[in-house]
């Protein structure tokens, strides 16, 4: 009576759609520390010259955490396809990034982009 035939399924207890509650882990770390914390560490993996910070600043250029996540995943692809420097393209802003240093070296907004020539690149990245 307890044998599995071939094309049916044996579930030893009944089989609920119950949905589990979310837990913390044994040291008591909620998920939005954890979220924060991973931000945190996307944020650690890029850097910004201060040219780029200065270009943010005047071009009232703002990134989130999750888009500063974006930019570090964008520069870690690159880097996996051996670029050196490369263009990423993000929410209507062009950032030049040093691929080994994993630096941003200059931002420019979508306004002041118009019949821009970027040289030096080796690779695009569009998000």
């Amino acid at each position: 009576m307890n044998r599995i035939k071939a094309g049916h399924i044996f579930y030893p207890q009944p089989f609920t759609h119950a949905v589990a509650k979310p837990k913390q882990s044994n040291t008591g770390t909620s998920f939005d520390a954890v979220m924060q914390q991973k931000l945190t560490e996307a944020t650690a993996e890029i850097d910004f010259s201060n040219h780029a910070r200065k270009r943010l600043e005047e071009r009232g250029i703002t990134l989130s955490g999750e888009e500063i996540a974006r930019l570090a995943g964008a520069v870690e692809k690159a880097q996996n396809k051996g670029a050196k420097e490369s263009l990423v393209l993000m929410n209507n802003v062009a950032y030049i990034v040093s691929v080994p240093h994993k630096k941003v070296i200059t931002a420019v907004d979508g306004d002041s982009m118009q019949e821009s020539v970027f040289t030096n690149i080796d690779s695009a990245i569009i998000l």
